[in-house]
């Protein structure tokens, strides 16, 4: 394959042109068990509520079911099919809604950047769902950004949604979050390039020089660092972090590092542009079935654990058609086909049943349904005080020159 061929196939990649029923099929099993379900509650362990004071918002009233609804996603993180995405188009069929779907997502503090503004005026942009993770979806609720969910509307999520995930720090009876997916963040190597990448500091040996990315998202690349250094970043200090982003930082200036990036590293790996990376299993899982040489590894010390929510902003012009969509997609054959193809951690109980029926390779697939003691390995990121995480926060964002 030529390099402008390979150029075209990442972009329609990007852009969810490929079908994710074609990627390589792990034959493992793995389940959704008490392990997975110390994973997801780690997940809900990594909030931080940054500043500001929480303005108590009023419950979604019922109404007629808008004509459209607006949800803004991050790419390659919903079912599609030649060029559609089959279950929104299910979606609207059902219920005669047109979604429009939106990927403008690549970085929680980038999006927020965008938005916070205009919900700080009590717009919300025209969006009615949007998908942060966790300690940025903490943030936008404590700011008053977040409606409150009416749950006499989402019987399904209250009956659906894994019990690890129903009771949280910083939403802990779920007024204002659904989780969409959840999924783990450690190496993506490529190994024809790399064969022996095991562990986090791998990623700093001065033959992969140039090589190597990590990820915009603070929390992900500081806390794996952290474990390279010994520190969990479930419980470590203010001044551990600060010593891992100043150890990023003399790798940033000798070169070791060539960028940070968000999802935009699907194209840096096929390409050669990098060996190794910090990045997120969905994504490989994808990739491997391009490119064999692709893998996602678990480095030795550890792994991040993290969970993306769905959220209704403040001025949602259709709240109510955003909470008749949450509980639609919370039923098990709904939430398979997505699930099938974007590779993550489902939050539905009873999908990986679903999916033994329809696509019997991912359901047994490790990173979808990772066994327990693989999720022994996981951490999430230490809750911080709005003081000490603006104070994180601002040394990370020196460190990658944002």
């Amino acid at each position: 394959m030529s390099e402008r061929d390979i150029d075209k196939m990442i972009d329609e990649l990007v852009e969810r042109e490929v079908s994710r029923r074609q990627l390589f099929r792990l034959g493992a099993a793995g389940a959704m068990s008490v392990g997975a379900a110390s994973f997801l509650a780690a997940c809900g362990g990594s909030s931080s509520l940054g500043g500001g004071t929480k303005t108590q918002s009023k419950v979604i009233q019922k109404s007629a079911l808008g004509t459209e609804l607006n949800f803004s996603n991050w790419p390659l993180y919903i079912d599609v099919a030649h060029g559609k995405h089959p279950t929104l188009q299910h979606f609207q069929k059902k219920f005669g809604v047109h979604v429009n779907y939106t990927e403008e997502i690549n970085d929680n503090t980038e999006f927020f950047g965008k938005i916070h503004q205009q919900l700080a005026n009590g717009n919300s942009g025209g969006r009615d769902i949007i998908v942060m993770t966790d300690w940025m979806a903490g943030k936008m609720i404590k700011l008053g950004f977040i409606e409150k969910l009416n749950k006499q509307y989402l019987p399904n999520v209250q009956k659906n949604l894994i019990p690890a995930l129903q009771h949280i720090d910083f939403d802990p009876n779920r007024d204002y979050s659904v989780p969409w997916q959840s999924g783990q963040t450690g190496l993506i190597v490529r190994t024809d390039k790399a064969p022996d990448v095991k562990s986090v500091n791998d990623i700093f040996n001065p033959k992969y020089k140039g090589k190597v990315t990590m990820l915009t998202e603070m929390r992900d690349s500081v806390g794996l660092t952290m474990l390279g250094m010994g520190k969990d970043p479930t419980t470590g200090s203010v001044n551990d972090m600060l010593a891992a982003i100043d150890k990023i930082g003399k790798y940033v200036k000798n070169g070791q590092i060539r960028r940070f990036t968000g999802n935009d590293y699907l194209k840096d790996l096929p390409h050669g542009d990098t060996w190794v990376c910090y990045g997120w299993s969905g994504d490989a899982v994808q990739l491997q079935s391009d490119n064999k040489n692709i893998k996602f590894i678990h480095p030795e010390e550890g792994f991040m654990l993290w969970t993306d929510n769905m959220l209704i902003p403040v001025g949602a012009p259709h709240p109510y058609t955003a909470e008749v969509f949450m509980n639609w997609i919370y039923q098990p054959q709904v939430e398979a086909p997505i699930e099938d193809y974007v590779n993550y951690v489902p939050p539905v109980n009873g999908t990986k049943e679903a999916l033994l029926k329809i696509d019997p390779g991912v359901a047994k697939n490790p990173l979808i349904f990772p066994s327990p003691a693989v999720l022994a390995k996981g951490h999430a990121f230490k809750q911080l005080a709005p003081a000490d995480d603006d104070k994180v926060n601002n040394a990370f964002q020196q460190v990658i020159g944002a």
